[in-house]
């Protein structure tokens, strides 16, 4: 069963979402036979590389909440995250541009650590002082080196900005397709979609109704025809 994830290191709910999640997979009789792929969203895609400010002033500005109202909210999002055994810093976090780290994700993809990376982005962003959006190129460098990634290979997606620039936009053109205007966006073989960090038991619910739900392959009775098989393969006789 393939389990399709849309979400954006900068959504602190996707964060939060991932733990509850993987504690409902873990706990999944089958999670050996689920695939997990994380696919791209930008939360704000129209703002500049550069364009970098707090978190707190982000959110005072997009949604016309005061700043008490903002920090409030950022302390409950560190209660729920801690609830997970996730670590969160409440204040002092920056808000920028995430394209990068999802054309760095599909990098990832294609090397087979994708999760490794965005646990150690989504990691950088929400517990670690240090910032992922205003310390340059280098600084997505030595997360990806993290995750287990080259380099060298990271900073040659880095430096070309059409580097699977076109995944990402399919990513983000696909979630809107399939209805999904916010993140996390959770698809289970393309059959059910659930929306939101919910609890552990919703995710445990979802996988078990996709397992069970599957339909069993038909095959076609054609008759008998050559084939290979682990005893080998029909030698024509003839």
């Amino acid at each position: 069963m393939k389990v399709e994830i849309w979400s954006d290191i900068a959504c602190p709910w996707c964060y939060v979402g991932k733990a509850r999640f993987e504690k409902a997979l873990a706990a999944f009789p089958h999670r050996d036979r689920v695939e997990v792929v994380h696919r791209s969203f930008e939360l704000d895609p129209g703002r500049a590389k550069g364009d970098v400010q707090p978190v707190i002033t982000m959110l005072t500005k997009k949604y016309g909440m005061s700043e008490a109202q903002a920090q409030a909210g950022e302390e409950n999002l560190g209660a729920q995250a801690a609830a997970e055994g996730l670590e969160y810093r409440t204040r002092d976090r920056d808000h920028g541009n995430t394209f990068d780290m999802h054309r760095l994700l599909h990098l990832a993809k294609e090397q087979g650590r994708q999760d490794e990376l965005i646990q150690v982005l989504y990691r950088a962003n929400f517990a670690e002082e240090r910032s992922v959006f205003s310390e340059g190129d280098e600084r997505l460098v030595e997360l990806a080196v993290a995750a287990g990634l080259d380099a060298e290979d990271a900073r040659k997606v880095l430096a070309d900005p059409t580097a699977y620039a076109d995944d990402v936009r399919a990513d983000e053109r696909e979630a809107a397709e399939l209805g999904a205007n916010g993140v996390p966006f959770f698809v289970l073989d393309r059959k059910y979609g659930v929306s939101g960090a919910q609890p552990a038991e919703v995710f445990t619910q979802a996988l078990t109704q996709a397992w069970g739900e599957r339909s069993p392959l038909q095959l076609l009775d054609q008759g008998d025809a050559d084939a290979c098989g682990p005893d080998g393969c029909a030698v024509p006789r003839h």
